[in-house]
């Protein structure tokens, strides 16, 4: 008994010894933020038209969005740039909402094909967007800014978060007036890719264009660390 007795009470000294080193933690996030000029640009554009044959709208669409591809591939934006988003038929009603008992009549067509495009050289889309826009794009729907290889900046990101942690559980330490004890774990809790609102006006090509302001986008990475606290 008085064995049995001994190792309960050491397992129970044992235990409330990790409890209280659990305790003696410090926890800190911190996100690190690198700002860099976009080397990439993605447009989404597409063609409407209205007829009041449905394959006379869809064939002035096509014809269209052929032309605007094969003006995109001239100035040697690549296959792998370009991808349809989506392509749509809708019917044009008339009376639909009217209160004299008439049935609605479907009065033409509308047809749409919106086309992604991502831009490598940024120095080319001003020159881009004026080209499509006179081959018959009447329609854009988005235009944003990103890196083509964002890790090596996710790293210099990620880095500095690190970096921004440990200095932040330096300063907790000290005013606390306890040592700061080696890292017990750490996880990153993401980030990612922004536009900042500062912008810079960009470079045209010679030939002109419409004017496209890139600005830089902000690359973030967000980690939480746990200290030990050293005796």
């Amino acid at each position: 008994m008085k064995t049995f007795a001994f190792l309960a009470a050491m397992m129970a000294a044992t235990t409330a010894g990790l409890a209280h080193a659990e305790e003696r933690r410090i926890n800190v996030d911190a996100t690190g933020t690198v700002q860099v000029a976009p080397d990439m640009a993605t447009i989404t554009l597409g063609v409407t038209h209205q007829n009041p044959e449905a394959s006379e709208a869809m064939k002035a669409t096509s014809d269209a969005v052929a032309q605007v591809l094969a003006r995109l591939a001239d100035m040697g934006i690549e296959e792998r740039d370009l991808q349809t988003r989506d392509l749509s038929l809708s019917p044009i009603w008339s009376n639909r909402n009217q209160q004299n008992g008439e049935p609605p009549e479907i009065t033409g067509f509308v047809a749409s094909n919106r086309v992604f495009v991502r831009v490598r050289d940024l120095t080319q889309l001003g020159e881009v967007m004026d080209a499509v826009i006179q081959d018959g794009a009447n329609d854009f729907s988005g235009l944003s800014f990103g890196l083509q290889d964002p890790e090596p900046i996710e790293v210099q990101a990620r880095a500095k978060a690190v970096s921004e942690a440990t200095a932040k559980a330096e300063q907790l330490a000290q005013a606390a007036n306890v040592a700061l004890g080696p890292v017990q774990t750490i996880s990153e809790r993401g980030g990612g890719v922004r536009p900042m609102a500062e912008m810079r006006t960009m470079a045209m090509a010679d030939t002109g264009g419409v004017p496209v302001a890139g600005g830089e986008i902000s690359v973030s990475v967000s980690v939480s660390m746990e200290f030990e606290i050293s005796e």
